[in-house]
């Protein structure tokens, strides 16, 4: 299982860093697709910023986990790792489409 969690957390981190670092919106899911003029309806910087930095946060708890787990921590902190990340990743949803943090 530890192996897993590392590989899934360093794919996350790296999607994370090319999207923060390189301003990569076309791998943001929806807005990838969006029309221009929904596009100019959002600052792209603080949007691609957020969702870099979420990413990166969510790899810290699989690698967290898989690291642990190579410790020798028991079975389950690498399973409770990926409840972290699932919880990371749907708070940080919620967050992006409630409210207009991010529209300009």
């Amino acid at each position: 299982m530890w192996i897993v969690n590392i590989l899934a957390g360093t794919i996350v981190l790296f999607l994370g860093i090319v999207i923060r670092a390189f301003n990569a919106s076309s791998l943001i899911a929806g807005y990838n697709t969006a029309s221009n003029e929904e596009r100019s309806m959002y600052n792209e910087e603080a949007l691609t910023g957020f969702v870099g930095a979420l990413l990166i946060a969510a790899s810290a708890t699989l690698l967290a986990g898989g690291l642990l787990a190579v410790a020798g921590a028991p079975g389950f902190v690498a399973g409770a790792s990926w409840l972290l990340f699932l919880g990371i990743i749907i708070g940080g949803v919620v967050y992006l489409n409630t409210g207009n943090q991010f529209r300009r």
